[in-house]
């Protein structure tokens, strides 16, 4: 995981981890800024959700070429990261905590 920053960039990088294609993934201040803004739950879990990607219980297509990575992070519930992979990076999109995963089950599996 690296943190950066820019200073005339319009997205400051956050956080950057590797998928389990390989693939380096950002996590930008806009992305985050979003992610908390609708999950709320979700803060202080930012490594949480890096660690997702990074190592995740499964990954599945999604319905537009994002991917979902998939881990379960309390006794019922699973954190969900969506980001796309592009053709040397990619970027997470949006995240969220579910306990309802009948879903994620009808969807393609990628990994493992």
């Amino acid at each position: 995981m690296t943190d950066a920053s820019s200073h005339e960039g319009i997205y400051l990088l956050t956080a950057t981890v590797n998928s389990v294609n390989g693939m380096p993934i950002r996590l930008t201040a806009e992305r985050w800024a979003h992610i908390l803004g609708e999950h709320p739950e979700l803060t202080g879990l930012k490594p949480d959700v890096l660690e997702t990607v990074k190592n995740p219980d499964r990954v599945v297509a999604g319905n537009a070429d994002e991917i979902l990575a998939i881990k379960k992070h309390e006794p019922e519930k699973w954190l969900v990261v969506v980001y796309k992979e592009l053709h040397e990076d990619g970027f997470i999109i949006t995240a969220f905590s579910t306990s309802k995963t009948a879903w994620l089950s009808r969807k393609r599996q990628l990994w493992p």
